[in-house]
């Protein structure tokens, strides 16, 4: 935690940065939007990719998550893998054989 003066000013900076950064790649994003990228894959992914980038900025220093234990990393490793193999699953059963069996 910050507790003198400059150390209040130093962590304002670094929000102040962080919130820039921000709204910069949501213009970027708006402006992707426009954009004809060719393929409904290559925008998605695009998109996401912009996404993600937000996403990890406002997890790492608007809540703190930057200065943690390598612990919490790990189980977040693992949830996004996790999360991945329970999104992958269906696509590979074949719904056909189950249903025909």
């Amino acid at each position: 935690m910050a507790e003198t003066a400059e150390e209040i000013r130093e962590h304002s900076k670094i929000y102040l940065k962080v919130l820039l950064t921000l709204l910069v790649l949501t213009g970027v994003t708006v402006g992707a939007s426009y954009y004809d990228f060719g393929s409904v894959f290559l925008a998605v992914f695009i998109g996401l990719f912009i996404a993600t980038i937000k996403g990890s900025l406002v997890a790492c220093y608007f809540m703190h998550l930057i200065h943690e234990e390598k612990l919490i990393y790990w189980v977040l490793g693992i949830t996004v893998f996790l999360f991945a193999v329970l999104m992958t699953v269906p696509f590979l059963t074949d719904a056909n054989s189950v249903f025909n069996n």
